[in-house]
């Protein structure tokens, strides 16, 4: 069998940048911010506290959203059923409340490991402003560790051209 080799009318690889591309075409990713946090956090209120999970980006644009990804390590200690909710905050402004998540107890133990309770949110900040992404997590009832054991827990911002 010959190998065949496929030509690219002349483009090397690496020559082609954002800016080739064209404008006035939403949807580029323009940057990417990764933070990673691996305290363990215990919470056993019905207080929203903070996870210690932050990240912060700069939009170059007005016009840009961010895609905000969360993964949380989470280990619940309960007698038969709990609830927790986790909150999404950029700064001080609420972005989403995902209240009374149900955690029940299958096995009997009182307690329950998740390998990672993640979630997804698509934000307009609308600033050219360093913006602050950061998690906050309540126990409805029962106790809720987060990093577990100082397993990481991690927050990625993906800037999107508008």
């Amino acid at each position: 069998m010959s190998l065949v080799q496929l030509r690219s009318r002349g483009i090397l690889d690496g020559t082609i940048s954002a800016g080739d591309l064209a404008t006035g075409v939403g949807g580029k990713v323009l940057q990417v911010v990764t933070a990673n946090y691996s305290t363990e956090v215990s919470i056993n209120s019905n207080t929203n506290t903070d996870t210690g999970l932050t990240a912060s980006i700069t939009p170059a644009s007005t016009s840009n959203k961010i895609l905000v990804l969360a993964n949380h390590g989470l280990f619940v200690k309960l007698v038969g059923s709990a609830y927790g909710a986790v909150k999404l905050m950029r700064s001080s402004t609420d972005l989403v409340d995902l209240g009374n998540i149900p955690f029940t107890d299958l096995s009997g133990t009182g307690q329950i490991r998740f390998p990672t309770l993640s979630f997804m949110y698509l934000d307009s900040p609308n600033t050219t402003s360093s913006t602050t992404y950061k998690t906050q997590f309540r126990a409805i009832s029962g106790t809720l560790y987060l990093q577990y054991q100082n397993n990481p827990s991690s927050i990625t911002l993906i800037e999107i051209a508008g």
